[in-house]
């Protein structure tokens, strides 16, 4: 581990853990707005545009034919990153994790606390009867996924003109306003209003694991620009 950042973990009494897609791009999961991410290829419609509110209910099935082949990647297993959060959070030291993502890959590695802003792969839903299915309802499926009421199942993930969950904000801002470390890794800060949680910490230290530069460096005591899978992995 990062010797400032494992410096910084002995001296907390607590600590939460916000991060993004750079979490993980190390087990192979594409993230948004570097080079090689979803918003720098190439569609018939742009990724914003697809994975909005208004795409999804006039065409539901292009939506379906992207979310499939770009947003679920079950090939993708917890890196080391995920593995070190999950064994802060048994010894105690880590009380939650806040996270963009919606991979499902810390509770993979065994993380309990973890608040998904942006909800997750692994929860689906109908959107007549409400009845909730695994991601076998979407991947099992071709075309538009129906539940057995006839209704359209639906990924529990905030596409864009969505809100947030209010329950996961409480907790995600509730988690952040009472830790007295807060260790953001792997993105950018540019997506609201999830990025905007972060002026809530009143805690002692701020540690920020990005390879690039972020607009919240100044306010961080701590910058590191390893990738994040580095930063936590075991010197053994």
């Amino acid at each position: 581990m990062n010797e400032k950042l494992k410096k910084a973990l002995d001296e907390c009494k607590s600590a939460v853990f916000f991060g993004g897609a750079g979490v993980s791009t190390e087990s192979g999961i594409p993230d948004f707005r570097s080079v090689d991410g979803l918003y720098n290829q190439k569609y018939k419609y742009p990724p914003e545009t697809i994975l909005s509110h208004t795409f999804f209910m006039r065409n539901t099935k292009e939506f379906y034919d992207f979310y499939r082949e770009k947003m679920i990647c079950t090939y993708a297993k917890p890196n080391r990153a995920h593995i070190a959060l999950a064994e802060l959070e048994k010894a105690g030291k880590l009380k939650a994790i806040v996270t963009q993502n919606i991979d499902g890959l810390h509770q993979a590695a065994g993380s309990k606390v973890v608040y998904e802003l942006h909800g997750s792969v692994h929860r689906n839903y109908c959107m007549k009867c409400h009845k909730f299915y695994g991601l076998e309802a979407i991947t099992e499926s071709k075309g538009i996924p129906e539940c057995t009421c006839g209704g359209i199942i639906k990924p529990d993930v905030v596409l864009y003109e969505e809100g947030l969950d209010e329950d996961t904000i409480e907790n995600a801002v509730t988690a952040i306003a009472t830790c007295d470390l807060l260790i953001i890794g792997g993105t950018s800060l540019n997506v609201y209003p999830a990025a905007g949680f972060l002026r809530y910490f009143r805690g002692n230290k701020i540690v920020l694991i990005n390879k690039s530069e972020t607009s919240f460096d100044s306010k961080a005591d701590i910058i590191i620009r390893d990738p994040i899978g580095q930063a936590f992995a075991d010197e053994s």
